[in-house]
Formats: structure tokens, C-alpha cells, sequence
């Protein structure tokens, strides 16, 4: 399978570069997987397609401020993404800067007036690609908090007034590098209302990292190895689940991080057991999916494993389809864009 099959043009204008006011106000594409019907609404109407029973799966992960500014010994300067942690002090990350090697120790800045904050980094191990593994010389997520920068993709340049616009409004649990961004659209009052109507929630937890960064370079698809995201199903969600599945309710994955989650723990149909750990899981069309029913998600980059992802879950020649309606339309794409309900 060719990786240029996942391509397409987008008209740079439908880059949403700001969240819309109302995060319910974003526009709703419903998508009938057997049929091919496709329905144009808004997010607050997702009641009308979801029954009593229906259990939704949200990513609880938190973003934290992961892009951090240091300063090498030279005198240079270097960038550092947060990817993945190891340890309180340890994390793999992303670094931008020349000649940064293994040893290397990085004095970090504040990223707000560039002054030295006093903490310090040395790379303990050297990856392809600008990977590094740094020991930090306290604990980082406070440090993050203190003096690091929301992360936003590279698709987006205009500076967002308020950071919480790229947190679900259920964010918790603090690690990922980039939002999970189909919980975007949930307001405290539309999950009053699904509540309400017998739709529950749970939530699992996925950190997202690089591979949300990083469009599939390979020529074939196959040839693509993900990185790992930690991962976390607890044992009382995971009985919601099979419980939900028992009764003949629809799981309902809110994202794709929360569709890798599913998918990783589910051992065969109807049997979905607690999991926490690392997932490579790289699902593509040919793939069989086995604790997923429903699925909402945004409008993804080209060539991207989430794309990939969408595409074995509606067919790929259903989701070339979806993306022609959806760009002939101008719904707006990415991050802050539109939602789509594959049902």
C-alpha cells in the first residue's frame, strides 16, 4: 500500500488557525459507513445520532507546556520538545539545535524573557532524527509548568490568547505534547446532555508524542514503525466497556489516541481487559477492528498515520470521498478544525 494514496491538496485558507467560540459551534460531517450517506450538521447536534447505552471513550491526557528554550554551552541556542517520560528528571524529547551530543549539557530559559532559570539538562543518549534522551536535574513537569510553552502544531501561526483552548474541557492527567483534539469540541453542557440521555462517559488515557508531528515518510505504508505513546485503561473502565459491548451498545471512540487505546488492549471481539503500558499500535487499512464501533474524529494532515487510521475504519474509498465533500464545503481542517462522526 503506497503512502502517496494517503495524499491530498488542501486550500491553505481551510487551516483552522484559531478555535471557534463555541467549541459545540464547530461544524459536524456524519458519515453512514454502510451506506455512504453523508450528513452536514453541527457538533451540538451529536444527540441526535447517539442512543441510550452508547458509551463514549474519551483522552483524558493533559498537554502540558512541552517546548522548552535552553541555552548550549557555546552559546547557542536550542529548543526542546517533551515527548515521552522515562522518570520524574528523564525524558525522550525532540531537540532542535546544531551539534548537541551525547553529554552535552543544556542551561534552560524561561520561555517568556529568555533568562536563565537555573535548571539544567545533559543529553544521556543520542537518537536519529533529533531524538534525545535528557536527564534533567529536577523534576521536569513542575519545571515545564514553570517556564515552558504550550506546544502548537506547525500548521497553526496565530498565537492562541487562551491556552486552555487547546485542553478538553476533561483534560486531567498531564504528559502529552499535542491535544487530543476530537475532545476539543465537548462542552460541560453537551456531556450534561448525552448524560442526561443515557450516553455515558469513561475516559482512558494516551500521552500524545511525535508521531502526531511526523507525516509517514516511507514509501510504503507498511514500512512505517510507530513510536511509542504510554497508554492507560483501568480495570473499571475496561468492564464499562465489555459491559457496554455485552448489552449490544455502541463504543464510542472520541479520537483516534482513544481508538489505539481500545485497540491495543482488546484481545478479540467483546473482550476488551485493562491495560497500561506502551503502544506502538499502527493501525491502517486491512485492519481489524475489534472493540470500536463508532467513531468521532477531525480532518487530518495528509500522509499521516491518523489519516491511515480513519481510513481502515470507513473504507478508504468512502474516506477519499468524505474529504472531497469536505474540502468542496470548506469545513475547516486540523486541530481547531471541524469534527466527523463515522457511524
Amino acid at each position: 500500500m503506497k503512502t502517496a494514496d494517503f495524499d491530498y491538496e488542501l486550500p491553505p485558507d481551510l487551516i483552522a488557525q484559531t478555535p471557534i467560540e463555541s467549541r459545540d459551534c464547530s461544524r459536524l460531517m456524519v458519515v453512514d459507513r454502510r451506506t455512504g450517506d453523508i450528513t452536514h450538521r453541527h457538533f451540538y447536534d451529536l444527540p441526535d445520532f447517539l442512543r441510550p447505552g452508547d458509551l463514549l471513550v474519551h483522552n483524558e491526557s493533559r498537554v502540558i507546556p512541552a517546548r522548552l528554550f535552553a541555552r548550549k554551552p557555546t552559546g547557542g541556542r536550542a529548543e526542546i520538545l517533551l515527548l515521552r517520560q522515562r522518570a520524574d528528571d528523564t525524558w525522550e524529547t525532540l531537540v532542535r539545535g546544531r551539534h548537541i551530543r551525547e553529554g552535552t549539557r543544556l542551561t534552560l530559559l524561561d520561555g517568556l524573557d529568555g533568562r536563565p532559570t537555573g535548571a539544567e539538562a545533559e543529553v544521556i543518549e543520542e537518537r536519529e532524527r533529533g531524538m534525545r534522551v535528557l536527564a534533567f536535574d529536577q523534576p521536569v513537569l513542575p519545571l515545564a509548568e514553570r517556564v515552558g510553552v504550550t506546544p502548537l502544531p506547525p500548521y497553526i501561526h496565530t498565537p492562541l490568547a487562551d491556552a486552555e483552548r487547546y485542553q478538553t474541557v476533561y483534560a486531567h492527567t498531564p504528559g502529552s505534547a499535542a491535544a487530543p483534539t476530537a475532545g476539543l469540541h465537548f462542552t460541560p453542557a453537551l456531556l450534561q446532555r448525552l448524560q442526561e440521555m443515557g450516553v455515558q462517559s469513561t475516559f482512558v488515557t494516551l500521552h500524545i508524542g511525535l508521531d502526531t508531528f511526523r507525516p509517514v515518510r516511507e514509501e510504503h505504508v507498511e514500512e512505517h514503525r510507530m513510536h511509542t505513546e504510554y497508554c492507560s485503561l483501568k480495570p473499571e473502565v475496561a468492564a464499562q466497556v465489555n459491559q457496554a459491548k455485552l448489552e449490544g451498545h455502541r463504543i464510542v471512540a472520541v479520537g483516534t489516541t482513544s481508538v489505539r487505546v481500545l485497540e491495543t488492549a482488546a484481545v478479540k471481539a467483546q473482550i476488551v481487559p485493562p491495560f497500561e503500558g506502551a503502544t506502538g499500535l499502527f493501525i491502517y487499512p486491512g485492519y481489524e477492528f475489534h472493540a470500536v464501533d463508532t467513531l468521532i474524529t477531525n480532518f487530518h494532515l495528509p500522509r499521516s498515520t491518523l489519516l491511515m487510521l480513519v481510513a481502515a475504519f470507513t473504507s478508504k474509498e468512502l474516506l477519499d470521498c468524505v474529504y472531497a465533500e469536505a474540502i468542496r464545503l470548506r469545513y475547516r481542517f486540523y486541530s481547531f478544525g471541524d469534527a466527523m462522526l463515522a457511524l
